[in-house]
């Protein structure tokens, strides 16, 4: 039985969300209801719906991007990483037809390239690189492979302190010392001024949500999106913003601090806390996201991740020109 596709439309708005959650790799940042915050000028959507004995196996979260005159068809720019997100238990036969389908689909539709940026293998309810092996064996090479921080969560809680390094281990201990609590918060206007001022200073660039964006999120996934901050003497000195992804991993988005405030610090505590939370609501992973920019690493934050106990695993994007 061959495998058709067809682009996404409203309609299926909500058969994609319970597709997406159902999926073995699927992701908040996938569903369309965390895509469409976005304003539908800012990316010409063209998203795909695989079929199989009529019954959707397969998504593929796409927008179209231009590259040198060419018009490539690539993984959703509104989404940190989204590929293809398969079925439970997908056939090595089932993955190459549907990679041969969307070859044929981005040729008849006058596509010049296909990019896809698949969720880690850490996102997989069942480890699976079929999907990565069919892109190889049909011509897609890797245009690069990003590094992203991850933390297993196979300790209990009572030994998180033991897999940090002795520097961020002390800096715990001078943070309780200190009297720095940890709580949940709805305090995003203080922590977005500091994450502003924070990344301005650092790497002169602006957060990739606005206030507005990042508040809308939280009230559309709230039972998802969590602010955790520390406070010293009851104010705000650091923050981190985390997304529930899926059922194994939780992933730190946004980390800041004060930089006037180091003194309590207030990073290392929160991590401590964090990473308890993350055992406690049976979590297989924490990831860090990415301390590379095009293949190039950010050595300082790559041992600021590693100092709480992360090593690195590929974030990859294929890529594959038709013409």
């Amino acid at each position: 039985m061959s495998i058709v596709v067809e682009k996404y439309t409203q309609s299926l708005k909500d058969q994609w969300d319970e597709f997406v959650w159902q999926a073995n790799n699927g992701t908040i940042f996938q569903t369309r209801k965390f895509l469409n915050y976005h304003p539908p000028e800012r990316f010409e959507d063209f998203s795909l719906v695989f079929k199989k004995k009529n019954r959707i196996i397969a998504l593929f979260p796409a927008t179209v991007r231009y590259e040198d005159h060419r018009r490539i068809l690539t993984s959703h720019r509104g989404s940190s990483y989204g590929g293809i997100l398969t079925k439970y238990g997908l056939s090595i036969k089932d993955a190459f037809q549907l990679i041969d389908t969307l070859i044929d689909f981005g040729k008849e539709n006058k596509f010049q390239g296909i990019e896809l940026t698949p969720p880690p293998i850490i996102y997989h309810l069942r480890p699976s690189n079929y999907i990565d092996f069919a892109l190889v064996k049909n011509g897609f090479g890797y245009r690069k492979r990003e590094i992203s921080s991850v933390i297993p969560l196979t300790f209990s809680e009572s030994d998180v302190l033991q897999t940090f390094s002795s520097e961020s281990r002390r800096a715990v201990r001078r943070a309780l010392k200190l009297g720095v609590e940890v709580r949940e918060s709805e305090d995003y206007e203080d922590f977005y001024k500091i994450l502003k001022r924070n990344l301005k200073m650092r790497h002169n660039v602006q957060p990739t949500h606005t206030l507005e964006e990042l508040l809308h999120l939280r009230e559309i996934y709230s039972d998802r999106i969590r602010l955790f901050g520390a406070y010293a003497n009851d104010e705000l000195v650091a923050g981190v913003v985390m997304f529930d992804c899926n059922e194994r991993v939780v992933l730190a988005f946004y980390i800041s601090h004060n930089e006037d405030r180091q003194q309590f610090r207030g990073v290392n505590c929160l991590f401590y806390e964090i990473i308890k939370w993350s055992i406690r609501n049976n979590f297989g992973y924490l990831d860090f996201g990415i301390f590379t920019v095009d293949m190039d690493p950010n050595w300082g934050l790559g041992r600021f991740k590693e100092s709480f106990g992360a090593q690195g695993i590929f974030r990859d994007t294929f890529l594959k020109y038709l013409d």
